[in-house]
């Protein structure tokens, strides 16, 4: 997947409407992105991850295909 290769550390993460979903932390494997544990909103404090699946593009940010509340409600809480 050539977005994977565009995907950076600190890159903010935006879901379809615009929404601030998170900060990337790193890649984690080949299909998922690990999302800062600092960074998540009411969240705060647990890593989250996003699979690059959701991902719909990538510029200076990472552009969701999913919107905030879909990405809150089925993202993965990993281990750790």
């Amino acid at each position: 997947m050539a977005q994977a290769d565009r995907i950076k550390e600190h890159m903010e993460v935006k879901s379809s409407d615009g929404e601030h979903v998170g900060t990337v932390d790193r890649l984690e494997g080949s299909d998922r992105i690990k999302l800062t544990k600092s960074d998540a909103g009411a969240h705060a404090g647990h890593h989250h991850f996003i699979p690059l699946s959701w991902v719909d593009h990538v510029d200076s940010h990472v552009h969701l295909s999913k919107t905030s509340k879909d990405v809150t409600a089925n993202w993965d809480h990993g281990h750790g």
